[in-house]
């Protein structure tokens, strides 16, 4: 497992998760899955999976025919073909509320409850395109419309402020202080990373010391799809990286992370939720009613970009979007910012000044 790079440990992960997942619900569920495989990421399968679960817990609670079955993996195909369009609607209903064996209540907001129909949805087309079905009743749901939601993201002063907390430490609390000496190098390498370059957290995090390039000042990260690409970065990032690095290249690693370029203070590579606590212990001292994630670094990045550039095409490429038009969305308030500020840029009768 050494020998393989960090994308290839997690895919690998991940494909021991999904087949534990699949032992507990229906055999032709594999086919299903072995059938995605080869257009989809492992990660997104395990969320596939997990969506799944939670479908087959709903007809086990609320269907009389399919609680008999006494427990989920001996639900079969002809109990699906039997369903009806109002059972996916009091699924999506069944979706807002639920309370789980381990005691746990889940609340599913729009966006949740989008992803999980949309996950039925592939399932089903997949046994109704293999004639595994004859009926496909989540074909006839309409997926609900989300509601827009404003953007969060950090000003312009604001990214300022964060940067130079997390290289002072001044606002920390006394237990944060006793860490931040460690930590600061690190700190202001990562936020000044995500800052300056709108990489995603799973991408920051599953960098190698060998993925900067200083002479041509750019990074190698795994995309989304497992795709390579090089993201350049400006001088700041540049210092900040180089500091960093003449710290990290005297630390030793434990066993498999030793190419690592993030550490956490256990000197294993830092995962997702370190970071997102990171962000969040600095983001809370300079903006206390933002929520401010890593995420939103990348949208203060795409965003800053965009004002620059006034290019959506070099910002989906730079954020490396698959389609133009997620990016659009995304940036759509400052579009028509811009749009206004056309209006008086062409002339008509008015006499230019002399």
């Amino acid at each position: 497992m050494s020998n393989l790079t960090y994308s290839e440990q997690i895919d690998r992960e991940n494909i021991e998760r999904l087949r534990e997942l699949l032992s507990s619900l229906p055999p032709f569920c594999k086919d299903y899955f072995r059938g995605i495989e080869p257009r989809t990421q492992s990660r997104t399968r395990i969320a596939y999976a997990y969506d799944l679960r939670v479908f087959f817990d709903f007809l086990m609670e609320e269907n009389p025919e399919v609680k008999k079955c006494g427990e989920i993996k001996n639900i079969t195909l002809p109990m699906l073909d039997e369903l009806h369009p109002v059972d996916i609607e009091e699924y999506m209903e069944y979706l807002k509320y639920r309370h789980e064996d381990d005691g746990k209540d889940v609340l599913n907001k729009e966006t949740g409850i989008k992803r999980k129909l949309s996950s039925l949805k592939s399932f089903y087309n997949y046994l109704y395109q293999k004639e595994m079905v004859n009926n496909n009743p989540a074909a006839r749901v309409a997926v609900p419309r989300l509601h827009e939601k404003e953007i969060v993201r950090l000003d312009v002063d604001e990214v300022v402020l964060m940067l130079d907390e997390a290289e002072s430490g001044d606002k920390l609390t006394g237990k944060q202080k006793e860490y931040h000496e460690k930590t600061k190098l690190r700190d202001v390498a990562l936020l000044t990373l995500m800052l300056g370059t709108g990489i995603r957290v799973s991408e920051c995090i599953g960098l190698d010391m060998n993925d900067i390039d200083f002479k041509n000042d750019g990074i190698r990260v795994h995309r989304k799809g497992g795709k390579e690409q090089i993201v350049y970065f400006g001088d700041e990032v540049r210092a900040a990286l180089q500091a960093y690095l003449d710290e990290r290249k005297h630390i030793l690693a434990v066993s498999g992370d030793e190419d690592a370029l993030f550490l956490s203070l256990q000197n294993r590579r830092i995962n997702s939720r370190s970071v997102e606590n990171l962000v969040k212990k600095y983001a809370r001292i300079v903006t206390p009613l933002k929520k401010i994630t890593p995420h939103k670094l990348r949208s203060t990045y795409g965003t800053n970009l965009y004002r620059e550039t006034g290019d959506i095409y070099l910002v989906a490429d730079v954020l490396g979007h698959s389609d133009v038009n997620t990016t659009r969305k995304h940036y759509a308030a400052i579009q028509e910012d811009r749009r206004k500020s056309a209006r008086n840029k062409v002339r008509l009768r008015e006499k230019p000044e002399e």
